[in-house]
């Protein structure tokens, strides 16, 4: 991680982001702040030894904050005993947006070329869903993340991987011209709109938790709940709406993985794989640039406990080409 020295070995001085906190009590029995913090560099484990709520401040994940401490080294990784801390204000003129890891394109350029794609449908009522969906979800989206862990869990992250499943589809309909290439792209626009009400993200773009929504419903069955409403809105009627909720119900491929269904379709197997291949891409590529050339990396729980090998050959700092 980079940070801005204090001046003396040892010491930082710097503002950086709470990604999570927690309180906890010692073997003493004192109670301290196990913090993550990071900027776009990196995360580093942090401490408040002697923790008082009255004198240190509250703090909360997604809060910035301006700390003072000893870096040191605990377990072979970089930790921060925190001598002072407190939240940034608006006199700081930070940018939250400064402190996280983003998508590798402006929000608003991708969010314009999906809007574009979705108003140049020759189907009216797939046109009209989704861009009344895309217009109704505009705010979020302009920042919000795909995940609250795992692939693109990043500032501007649903954004991205949405635009990159459209990419990608786009390419699997001039392989196969007897794709349905406007549901296909409809199905890739709206598989994760639902996103928007499944996570409580703070200002910086980072999840920070699943909402009761979210919990209780789950993107999958809230996205079909959506695709409904705008479609009752609209007076939208037919099949087209059903073969867009069975897409969203269905992406996730398999009941073990938390699919309503299983695609029974063409383009909702379409859009299940690309969904697959576009996750993975994402974390194969961050696992690979965080480990050494000639490397095995530790086991990873979302990739069926594999390690994956880094055999250096590819340029892992390129980024994802969707314009």
């Amino acid at each position: 991680m980079n940070f801005t020295p204090a001046g003396q070995s040892g010491l930082i001085d710097c503002f950086l982001l709470i990604k999570s906190v927690e309180r906890k009590t010692s073997s003493k029995g004192d109670t301290y702040l196990d913090m993550l913090l990071s900027d776009k560099s990196g995360e580093v484990n942090a401490k408040l030894w002697s923790y008082v709520p009255a004198v240190h401040g509250e703090y909360s994940a997604g809060d910035i904050v301006k700390i003072r401490g000893a870096l040191s080294s605990y377990n072979g990784a970089d930790q921060i005993r925190i001598e002072k801390i407190r939240v940034a204000t608006a006199l700081d003129g930070l940018d939250p947006a400064d402190f996280v890891a983003s998508a590798d394109y402006d929000c608003e350029k991708m969010f314009s070329e999906l809007l574009s794609i979705a108003e140049s449908f020759e189907d009216s009522d797939l046109k009209a869903v989704v861009s009344a969906l895309l217009n109704e979800n505009k705010e979020k989206l302009l920042f919000w993340p795909a995940a609250y862990k795992l692939h693109h869990a990043i500032r501007g992250g649903l954004l991205m991987h949405t635009l990159s499943i459209v990419r990608l589809a786009e390419r699997v309909c001039e392989v196969y011209p007897f794709v349905d290439r406007e549901l296909l792209l409809s199905g890739a626009i709206l598989h994760d709109i639902a996103k928007t009400a499944e996570y409580e993200t703070s200002s910086s773009g980072l999840a920070t938790g699943y909402t009761v929504r979210g919990n209780l419903i789950g993107h999958l069955a809230d996205g079909a709940i959506m695709i409904r409403k705008a479609a009752d809105k609209l007076g939208i009627t037919g099949e087209v709406v059903m073969l867009l909720e069975h897409m969203v119900l269905s992406h996730h491929g398999n009941p073990e993985f938390g699919a309503a269904v299983r695609p029974a379709f063409i383009e909702a197997e379409l859009l299940s794989e690309l969904d697959m291949l576009d996750a993975r891409m994402f974390e194969m590529r961050e696992v690979s640039e965080k480990t050494e050339k000639g490397e095995f990396s530790g086991r990873l729980w979302s990739m069926d406990n594999r390690k994956l090998y880094n055999h250096g050959r590819d340029d892992l700092s390129k980024s994802t080409k969707l314009f």
